[in-house]
């Protein structure tokens, strides 16, 4: 089976192409423009893997991972920060607050995040 990604980005144009080039290869992705949005569309899907961005509008990123965090029902679905941040306390604080993993979109571009998410589902077995 596809595994499932919700990319919770609040960037049309940058969630089109992240989204095409995880579903070339082979991911099943469902899009989300904003955190609380990102949420309730995790809990009725119960995706594989969440991709959220850090700065959205309304609620920023961290205070949804508190929220995903809290919820019983998505608690346990990894969660990868991908943000323009490459700010050190923002990772931090990001992994502290269970993210498993960090990636900076400035610093990648889109083929390497995909190898990434591609290598961290490997590596968790998902």
């Amino acid at each position: 089976k596809k595994l499932k990604i919700i990319l919770i980005e609040d960037d049309v144009i940058l969630s089109r192409v992240i989204g095409e080039e995880l579903g070339e290869a082979g991911f099943d992705v469902v899009f989300a423009f904003e955190g609380s949005e990102g949420l309730i569309l995790s809990e009725s899907q119960k995706p594989d893997l969440v991709l959220l961005d850090l700065m959205l509008p309304g609620m920023n990123g961290l205070d949804i991972l508190k929220k995903f965090k809290k919820d019983p029902s998505v608690k346990n679905i990894p969660i990868i920060i991908l943000t323009m941040l490459g700010n050190e306390s923002d990772i931090k604080k990001g992994l502290e607050l269970g993210a498993e993993d960090y990636i900076v979109k400035s610093q990648n571009a889109i083929g390497e995040i995909v190898d990434k998410v591609k290598d961290f589902t490997v590596k968790k077995n998902i």
